[in-house]
């Protein structure tokens, strides 16, 4: 039944998309990934370009950043295997003060990620485009984390 609610939305949110303008489609492609990503959807990847730049900005216990560039193959595989723990611990996360800009042909998303698990705010952004067949796809995500395991496995 949850999934039944879970397809019906998602497909509520297409058609109610499919009338809006370009700057509100970026925002409904938006919504809708975070719902398949939040609902650990079989098409979650679907949302991402082949070629799209995956970075973790770690967050260091002495206040330094270092960015981490993770090759989509190994994001996706990393996923896959914490997925069963993410839905046991009901991981979601929230993204608070979205923001949309055009970015050359594209669009960038800037946002504070609130993970479900914790209690503070960390910055993200996204960047998306139309590809060849004319559907969004991410073409870059950036998030930073406190997460130091990244530095190891960057």
């Amino acid at each position: 039944m949850k999934k039944f609610f879970t397809v019906l939305f998602i497909a509520l949110n297409l058609s109610l998309c499919a009338f809006a303008d370009e700057l509100q489609d970026v925002q409904c492609f938006f919504n809708q990934y975070i719902d398949a990503a939040n609902s650990y959807s079989n098409d979650y990847f679907d949302y991402y370009s082949e070629d799209a730049k995956i970075v973790r900005v770690v967050e260091k216990p002495d206040g330094t950043k270092e960015a981490v560039n993770i090759p989509l193959s190994r994001y996706k595989e990393e996923a896959k295997k914490s997925t069963a723990l993410m839905k046991l611990r009901k991981y979601k996360n929230r993204y608070l003060n979205v923001k949309i800009f055009p970015h050359g042909k594209d669009y960038k998303i800037v946002a504070m990620r609130m993970p479900s698990t914790s209690d503070y705010k960390i910055p993200a952004h996204f960047i998306v485009g139309k590809n060849d067949n004319g559907e969004w796809k991410i073409k870059e995500e950036s998030m930073n984390t406190k997460v130091q395991k990244f530095l190891r496995e960057g």
